[in-house]
């Protein structure tokens, strides 16, 4: 298989504020008004909710690294707010659908974004490289960037559009903690660590990414490797591992 040439690295700052506490709320960047709609300039500016949350500079940004996320890197949107103009620029393509004419982000699409942009909080708001893989397209890495980003932290998947957001993130092999995301403790950390990868996820995979993760740790595991999950327990096909260098 040819290798492919894109480095997926990128910067993590988003604050934990910005994705919890103010702009996917009803003061802030409506949920519903902004998956239903296009990722464009004009489905955001021509829906009252959408355009008067972004006058908040959480929800500002948020959008920065949802538009990150979802769109390519040679797309943006310009949207201008009282009389300033802000720019979202378009870096991994996740769900590059969303930004097309009469576009819109269903579950796929919701998850995906979603794994993104929990993988990319951090808890001091610092910008940190970072490599993203994952099984999508968008997130194949090259040997020059496994090589250097070598040091495995955490899977992250879940839904933060759903009205009780969906937050998890599992633990690489031999890892106890995620400073970076939550900061000295997992207690109140901005994602439910449920685990160790190895437990709850299927994979890794070759680039050691892992798939399929589920929000609960298994009952019991069968001697020929089958793991019990407790009833409820819900899987999510997409999820983004990130490394360290």
């Amino acid at each position: 298989m040819a290798e492919v040439q894109q480095e997926v690295v990128v910067y993590n700052a988003l604050t934990r504020n910005a994705l919890t506490r103010n702009a996917l709320t009803r003061n802030a960047l409506t949920r519903n008004a902004l998956t239903r709609n296009a990722l464009t300039r004009n489905a955001l500016m021509g829906n009252s909710l959408t355009s008067e949350a972004l006058r908040d500079p959480e929800s500002r940004e948020l959008l920065s690294f949802i538009v990150s996320c979802a769109l390519p890197e040679d797309e943006e949107i310009t949207v201008e707010v009282g009389r300033r103009s802000y720019t979202f620029v378009g870096e991994l393509g996740l769900a590059s659908e969303w930004g097309r004419r009469n576009g819109s982000c269903g579950e796929k699409c919701q998850e995906w974004v979603s794994a993104c942009l929990l993988s990319r909080v951090n808890y001091l708001g610092e910008h940190v490289t970072i490599s993203l893989r994952g099984k999508n397209e968008a997130l194949s890495s090259t040997r020059k960037e496994r090589d250097k980003y070598e040091a495995p932290e955490a899977t992250y998947y879940g839904n933060v559009f759903l009205e009780n957001q969906r937050r998890f993130a599992c633990l690489a092999p031999g890892e106890t903690s995620i400073p970076r995301v939550c900061g000295p403790s997992t207690e109140d950390c901005v994602v439910d660590v449920v685990g160790d990868c190895e437990d709850v996820c299927d994979g890794p995979r070759h680039d050691g990414s892992y798939t399929d993760c589920r929000d609960r740790e298994p009952l019991i595991e069968l001697p020929c490797g089958t793991r019990i999950f407790p009833r409820g327990t819900d899987s999510y096909k997409a999820s983004v591992s990130v490394f360290l260098e």
